[in-house]
């Protein structure tokens, strides 16, 4: 029977990444998405899993925060939803954890590069072709990067298409991938089978761990559906918004068509008073309502210089 467990689920996540004695699954998936030049081989976890994060706010974007040997800070979330100014507030959460580690006697040297990792469950850039994008402080010009200093990584997993057939040649990252995607799909000895490695061996039974203990259990069921209701929430107060909109533009249409009725109307009256030939209704429906406003002002000035008697 499948775990049933996806990965993606954010308690899921933070416990499978976010937990001291499961950190050789971080280092793995930190290692596959940064691609430092000095490999990360320890991280200490600066807020690890707790349970009771998930009970006070079902809907709160839990992270992980992890500093590695040589005090390089990474901060990884995994965000299930996409809203107005997502990008923004990557960049921002970035630079405060920049940012925040200047106190006071300390001087800008001795600050440590931040690494802002999001995975998404979506697409943020319609227009855009790779999962993964790696943004640095770069000279458009030049290409010269200010290196060390703040990285933002977006996975995008709306993205991503590969199969199980394709993971023999697949990179660590897409291996990475295909797991937080699909694990919940499989039995954990499948998982085990096809994801030999140690650290993923490890993530599969910290998943696994979850459908077994029923407080975890519980929780996990309990931001699944909390998720569910978010999305639903969203998904009604857009259709609303639409049905809203369409109303307010067949309102709209409607008191346009009554106006260039009137107009029309008004111009054809005064072509028969001054006799004039008739412009016709096929054509005077076809011009713009600006168009029709000027043509029934003009003649409406020149019905009145008639009807005016000469001195």
């Amino acid at each position: 029977m499948p775990l049933g467990i996806r990965p993606i689920n954010d308690m899921a996540f933070k416990k499978t990444f976010g937990t001291p004695e499961n950190k050789q699954c971080l280092i793995s998936l930190l290692n596959a998405i940064v691609s430092r030049v000095s490999p990360i081989v320890d991280v200490t976890i600066q807020n690890p899993y707790n349970l009771k994060d998930f009970e006070t706010d079902k809907l709160s974007i839990l992270d992980v925060k992890a500093i590695d040997q040589a005090g390089v800070i990474y901060d990884i979330e995994m965000q299930l939803t996409i809203f107005t100014g997502l990008v923004q507030r990557i960049v921002f959460y970035g630079c405060e954890l920049y940012s925040s580690q200047l106190k006071e006697g300390v001087h800008y040297n001795r600050l440590h590069p931040v690494y802002s990792i999001c995975l998404v469950d979506g697409v943020i850039w319609k227009d855009a072709v790779p999962v993964h994008h790696r943004f640095q402080l770069c000279d458009r010009n030049t290409d010269r990067v200010i290196s060390e200093t703040l990285e933002i990584h977006t996975l995008e997993l709306g993205r991503y298409t590969l199969t199980e057939s394709d993971l023999k040649t697949a990179s660590v990252l897409d291996c990475w991938l295909f797991w937080l995607l699909h694990a919940h799909e499989y039995e954990t000895e499948e998982l085990l089978k096809l994801f030999p490695d140690a650290a993923f061996q490890q993530a599969t039974r910290a998943i696994t761990q979850i459908s077994l203990k029923t407080e975890d259990k519980a929780m996990y069921d309990a931001r699944e559906k909390a998720l569910r209701d978010y999305q639903s929430a969203i998904s009604s107060a857009l259709m609303e918004g639409i049905e809203k909109g369409r109303l307010e533009r067949l309102a709209e249409v409607r008191a346009e068509g009554e106006r260039r009725g009137i107009l029309i109307g008004r111009i054809e009256a005064f072509q028969e008073f001054l006799g004039l030939a008739p412009t016709g209704w096929e054509s005077l429906r076809n011009l713009p309502t600006s168009d029709l406003e000027q043509l029934a002002v003009n003649l409406q000035k020149i019905v009145r210089e008639r009807a005016t008697p000469s001195s």
